[in-house]
C-alpha cells in the first residue's frame, strides 16, 4: 500500500502524521510512504531522516493526495485538502465532526473512507488515540492559563504558586478524565490550590485516593460549577462526549460572577467547547476577552509542543496505521471492533452514531461497508 503524509497546514501545526522510526516500520513491512517535503523541518525532523527510513519525498502536497491509497495526517483535512479527497481513499486522521457541519459536509460528498483518531476504541475502555494529546493538553491548560493570568498578557497578575505570605491562585478543573486528570497533576505540582468537579462519582474518590487533600473534589451540579467560578483564577474546561459535540456548562451569565483578568482554558474547543462563550482561536492569535474574562480556545493546543506529541501521538497511532496498511480498511475494521469505532464517514455516509446525531445526518452501521 502506498501511504501519503502531507504536511499540516492549519494554522501553526507542527506535529507530523508519521516519524521516520514510523515511517521504517512500515516499509520495512513492504510498504511505501510518500511524505511531503519539509513534513518534519519545524520539529527536527528533516527529508534525510525520512529518506532514510524508507520513504520518497514528493516536492508538493497535490502529488501526496493524488497518488496515496492511505493519508495519515494529525489535524482536520481543511478546505484546500478536502478538495483533494477521492473515492475510496482512506483518511486517518483526526476529524471532530460534531461542531463542524462544512467539514463534514465535504467528506462526505468526497465519498473517500475517513477514520477518526478521537473515536477508536480500547479494550479496556478509554479512547487510546485521543489519549497522549489529551495528556499534552491537559498539562499544557496550565502552563498556558498560568501564563495568561500575568499582567502583560492581560491577566490579573497573579503567581498560580502564590509565595509565603501569599495565597496561591485557585485552579478549578471541569472535567476529571485524561484531560482533566493530567491537569490537576500540573497544577498540584505547581502549588495551585485546586478543585476538581466531575460527575463521576467513583472518578472523584480515586483522585482523593491519588491527591487526598491537596484537591478538593465536588460532584458536578449547575450551583457547585457556579461556586467554584466564583472563586477561581483559572478555570480549564476538560469535558468530553466522545464524537459528539461538548455540553455547555459554564453559561455567559455565570462570568458575571467571576473575579475580572480570570483565565479560562477551553481544551474541549475541538468539540464546539464546554463554554458558551468559546470559540476556536489559533496559536497566533490565542485568547480573546468576554466580560472581563480572559478565554484561551486554542484548537490545537498540542500544537505548540510539537517534538513532544508527534512523538505521543506516533507511538499510539502507529498499530493502527500498520493493520490499515497491512490488511486493508476493510478487513482491518472487519476485524477489530475498536478501530470500527473510529469509521466516522464512509463512502457518502455518516458511520458513527454521535456525529450523526449532532449533525442531522440518518447514521448507517459500519458493518454495512464490511461485507
Amino acid at each position: 500500500m502506498l501511504v501519503g503524509v502531507p504536511k499540516e497546514i492549519k494554522n501553526h501545526e507542527y506535529r507530523t502524521g508519521l516519524t521516520p522510526a514510523s515511517v521504517r516500520e512500515l516499509t520495512a513491512r513492504g510498504h511505501s510512504v510518500l511524505v511531503e517535503a519539509g513534513l518534519g523541518q519545524a520539529i527536527g525532523l528533516g527529508d534525510g531522516q525520512y529518506a532514510a527510513a524508507g520513504a520518497r519525498v514528493a516536492a508538493t502536497a497535490r502529488e501526496v493526495w493524488e497518488r496515496a491509497d492511505l493519508i495519515v495526517k494529525v489535524k482536520e483535512p481543511q478546505a484546500a485538502e478536502r478538495a483533494l479527497l477521492r473515492e475510496g481513499q482512506v483518511l486517518f486522521t483526526y476529524l471532530h465532526l460534531a461542531p463542524d457541519p462544512q467539514q463534514a459536509a465535504d467528506l462526505v460528498r468526497s465519498r473517500a473512507v475517513c477514520i477518526a483518531y478521537e473515536t477508536v476504541t480500547a479494550p479496556g475502555g478509554g479512547l487510546p488515540l485521543l489519549a497522549p494529546m489529551s495528556e499534552v493538553a491537559g498539562r499544557l491548560a496550565v502552563q498556558a492559563g498560568a501564563a495568561h493570568l500575568e499582567l502583560p498578557a492581560g491577566g490579573m497578575g497573579v503567581l498560580l504558586a502564590g509565595v509565603p505570605g501569599v495565597p496561591p491562585a485557585h485552579v478549578v478543573v471541569i472535567g476529571a478524565g485524561v484531560v482533566g486528570s493530567n491537569a490537576l497533576q500540573m497544577a498540584v505540582g505547581a502549588g495551585a490550590r485546586v478543585t476538581v468537579i466531575d460527575r463521576n462519582v467513583q472518578r472523584l474518590r480515586e483522585l482523593d485516593l491519588v491527591f487526598g487533600n491537596r484537591v478538593e473534589t465536588r460532584f458536578s451540579t449547575v450551583h457547585g460549577i457556579e461556586a467554584a467560578l466564583a472563586e477561581a483564577e483559572l478555570v480549564i474546561g476538560a469535558v468530553l462526549v466522545p464524537g459528539a459535540a461538548a455540553p455547555k456548562l459554564v453559561t455567559r451569565a455565570m462570568l458575571a460572577k467571576m473575579k475580572r483578568g480570570a483565565v479560562l482554558v477551553d481544551v474541549a474547543i475541538d468539540q464546539g467547547g464546554c463554554f458558551e462563550t468559546s470559540r476556536p482561536t489559533t496559536h497566533a492569535q490565542p485568547t480573546f476577552v468576554v466580560d472581563g474574562i480572559i478565554h484561551y480556545c486554542v484548537a490545537n493546543m498540542p500544537g505548540a509542543v510539537a517534538r513532544t506529541s508527534a512523538h505521543a501521538l506516533n507511538n499510539a497511532t502507529l498499530p493502527f496505521v500498520l493493520a490499515l496498511a497491512d490488511q486493508g480498511w476493510q478487513r482491518a475494521l472487519a476485524g477489530d471492533p475498536h478501530l470500527r469505532a473510529g469509521l466516522n464517514v464512509c463512502r457518502g455516509a455518516v458511520t458513527h452514531a454521535a456525529v450523526a446525531a449532532a449533525l442531522g445526518y440518518e447514521w448507517r452501521d459500519p458493518a454495512d461497508f464490511l461485507a
